[in-house]
């Protein structure tokens, strides 16, 4: 069985077309697991109304994403997992081609399929890696789709907007702090578990086959911002979180050697991360 996990929160007319692509998956004995975080858009009585097939899990209050996911992954029969953005919309083989994956070794805990925005021309992943910043770098991230990204491999992990997992690989990494580490809340919660996942000797790889679109920032920042993830336009809360998380990924996962080997590429970072809230602060006050 597969088991498909969504998350949402106030996105009710993404969810749905989410809901039918996952309902309109090629495979066989699959699950969908909707668990809704407190939305006031009337998201949990749509799904109730209209998917009577899927398993709604409410929460009376914003979980936020890691402690929501957590809660549909405690409770999915599968031995495989979709963590699936209510922003994403699958192709109808999605499924099928990330479960090929998982047959070639036995290690292989994490698969990725080729993420396009919906535009259905601009990459938005191809596999997640490791940036000597220590930042997630979205292979791919904003350039046109030319079939470059064409050949299937190995890469560092998956972006967590449409991860495909294998269960016992999620219950070999689990901790005090879940599958994924709910301090984080959300923001570097993918890179955390696939870093985790990696020390451990799980592996991850790339199906180009598998397709989705993945409307970038529908869930973070709301239907009716503009397309597009831009930290500038996060809240101060939400920059808080995104620079804190970072360093607690660094934290738990990197090694001495590894901080530094990329200690100049760290270091840079965080100076252009408080030249950015310096340069912030300074035009606040200004306008004020």
């Amino acid at each position: 069985m597969i088991s498909i996990v969504i998350v949402n929160h106030n996105t009710k007319d993404l969810l749905k077309k989410s809901l039918n692509s996952a309902i309109e998956q090629d495979t066989g004995d699959a699950e969908i697991i909707v668990v809704d975080n407190g939305s006031a858009d009337d998201s949990a009585s749509m799904v109730s109304s209209l998917y009577s097939e899927v398993k709604l899990i409410q929460n009376a209050e914003n979980m936020l994403f890691c402690k929501a996911q957590n809660q549909g992954i405690g409770q999915a029969r599968g031995e495989f997992i979709l963590c699936l953005n209510s922003d994403c919309v699958l192709e109808k083989d999605y499924l099928k081609e990330a479960l090929k994956i998982m047959s070639i070794d036995s290690r292989i805990g994490m698969v990725s399929g080729k993420i396009l925005r919906s535009d259905k021309k601009t990459i938005d992943s191809t596999g997640l890696f490791l940036g000597r910043n220590r930042k997630a770098i979205e292979r791919g991230y904003g350039k046109k789709d030319k079939g470059q990204y064409d050949e299937p491999g190995y890469v560092f992990g998956v972006t967590g907007a449409c991860a495909f997992f294998r269960k016992d690989m999620l219950e070999d990494i689990k901790d005090a702090n879940g599958y994924f580490d709910e301090r984080f809340g959300m923001y570097f919660e993918d890179l955390d578990l696939c870093w985790r996942a990696r020390k451990k000797g799980w592996k991850a790889y790339y199906n180009p086959k598998a397709v989705a679109y993945h409307e970038r920032g529908g869930t973070a920042i709301g239907n009716n911002a503009k397309k597009g993830h831009n930290f500038p336009r996060l809240s101060d809360e939400l920059k808080k979180r995104y620079i804190r998380n970072r360093h607690l990924c660094m934290k738990k996962n990197d090694s001495m050697l590894g901080m530094l080997m990329n200690f100049p590429f760290i270091l840079l970072y965080e100076i252009k991360m408080l030249a950015y809230q310096a340069l912030t602060l300074h035009f606040c006050n200004a306008k004020v």
